[in-house]
C-alpha cells in the first residue's frame, strides 16, 4: 500500500474566461518514509497540490488516496474526521492557538477525537520528545 497517491488531479479556479488551471493532470506517489519537498515558481500550483493532498480542497478531476482511502469521495463530516485522525499539517503561519501551551495545542485534536487524558498526555509527550521540544511543553506560541 502506498500511503499517498494523487492521480490525474486537475483543479480550476474561476469561471468562463477568468478560469485558471491551477493543476493539470498531476500524479504523484509518496511511499512510506519518503521526505518530499514541493518546489516551484509562484503560482505554479504548489499550495493547491498540498491542499488537495490534505483534503482541504477537492480536485475537479482525478483522485487523492491516503492509505487506500479515496478522500475525494468523502462527505464533509467524514473528511473532517479523516483529517483529524490521519493528516498533520504545519502551516506557514503555524495557526497555533495563542492562549494554549505547546502541549495543549498538540493535544487539542486528540481531545476532539475523544482520546482519554492519559493517552493524550502520553502521545503529546512522545511527540514533543521526538521533536526535541519537551522543554517547551508549557510555553505558549508567543
Amino acid at each position: 500500500m502506498t500511503p499517498l497517491v494523487v492521480e490525474n488531479a486537475t483543479k480550476y479556479f474561476g469561471h468562463g474566461e477568468a478560469r485558471v488551471s491551477a493543476l493539470a493532470d498531476v500524479s504523484i506517489r509518496v511511499e512510506r518514509g519518503t521526505f518530499l519537498a514541493v518546489m516551484g515558481a509562484s503560482g505554479s500550483g504548489k499550495s493547491t497540490l498540498l491542499h488537495l493532498m490534505a483534503g482541504l480542497t477537492q480536485a475537479d478531476k482525478g483522485s487523492v488516496r491516503i492509505n487506500d482511502i479515496d478522500i475525494s469521495n468523502l462527505n464533509d463530516r467524514r473528511l473532517t474526521l479523516f483529517r483529524r485522525r490521519h493528516v498533520g499539517l504545519v502551516f506557514q503561519a503555524f495557526n497555533l492557538i495563542p492562549t494554549l501551551t505547546a502541549e495543549e495545542n498538540i493535544a487539542l485534536p486528540l481531545m476532539l477525537d475523544g482520546v482519554s487524558a492519559a493517552e493524550r498526555s502520553s502521545k503529546t509527550g512522545e511527540l514533543l520528545q521526538a521533536l526535541g521540544l519537551s522543554h517547551r511543553r508549557k510555553h505558549r506560541p508567543d
